[in-house]
């Protein structure tokens, strides 16, 4: 049972947990995700590895509590062990080498950005991040996420910090200049990803997926997303994908097939407590 050593609030429901996992720290790579069981007979939860570092055998994951797992996690303090923690678990990112890498990120997932980033930095790519929330509370990283790329972009919706506008405003603008992105790699809620999709028309532009998931192995089809003409499995052969092939109108229409069961659950949860 992995060990958290460091416990951060980046927001009132958004946790960053840092927790002993050599073996996962030394085999992860940027773009994958473990999966996370925190009692017994409970669900399984997919989390992105947002930074790992393989001398010290930590693994840093973002979680923001929107259900009742997330919640449960949530709760737990520096010093408690996780019970369980699967992984590293999907293809890593696959991005040639040589160009200008735009990663735009936006709410929890953005957080996912920080290893990817830093290794293309490392690589030699010229890198940029777009950062968006609605107001400067709500963003996450900051500092550290300034520090694995050349250029860091904020954006908020009332303009409270950075740009005033989407993410998707600003990308255009960085689109529009001289040094214009080779690749883009969006990973936030469903519709800015798809947004960004659709701004970057014509740019290789990667997304990352997180469809309902049970096993993490591609054995169950829970989580299968339809790219192409072509039947996906974003826990094997994702979780980022090519955002000109996504089908994001099945996406955001499976993602919410278990709404009611999970705010039933939310109620139990409530009562217990």
């Amino acid at each position: 049972m992995p060990k958290i050593i460091e416990k951060r609030l980046l927001t009132p429901i958004t946790k960053l947990f840092r927790f002993e996992a050599p073996m996962i720290a030394k085999a992860a790579k940027p773009g994958q995700f473990v999966i996370v069981r925190v009692r017994e007979g409970g669900e399984r939860i997919p989390l992105t590895i947002a930074n790992f570092d393989a001398k010290s055998g930590i693994v840093t994951i973002v979680v923001q509590e929107v259900g009742v797992t997330s919640r449960l996690l949530g709760a737990h303090n520096e010093g408690d062990n996780i019970l369980d923690v699967l992984g590293p678990l999907g293809e890593p990112a696959h991005i040639p080498p040589g160009g200008h890498v735009v990663g735009v990120g936006g709410g929890f997932g953005s957080a996912a950005l920080w290893c990817l980033m830093r290794e293309l930095k490392e690589r030699g790519d010229r890198t940029t991040i777009i950062l968006g929330a609605r107001n400067k509370d709500l963003l996450l990283l900051i500092d550290e996420l300034g520090e694995v790329c050349d250029h860091l972009e904020l954006c908020t919706d009332d303009g409270s910090m950075g740009f005033k506008g989407f993410v998707t405003e600003r990308l255009q603008q960085v689109i529009d200049a001289p040094d214009k992105p080779t690749h883009v790699i969006a990973i936030g809620p469903m519709p800015m990803m798809r947004a960004v999709a659709k701004t970057a028309t014509g740019i290789p532009t990667q997304v990352s997926m997180d469809p309902l998931m049970i096993d993490g192995t591609g054995m169950c089809g829970c989580c299968r997303i339809s790219v192409g003409d072509e039947v996906k499995f974003a826990c094997v052969d994702g979780p980022l994908f090519d955002a000109a092939l996504v089908d994001f109108d099945e996406a955001v229409k499976r993602n919410k097939m278990y709404v009611n069961e999970e705010k039933r659950a939310a109620e139990v949860m409530k009562y217990a407590n």
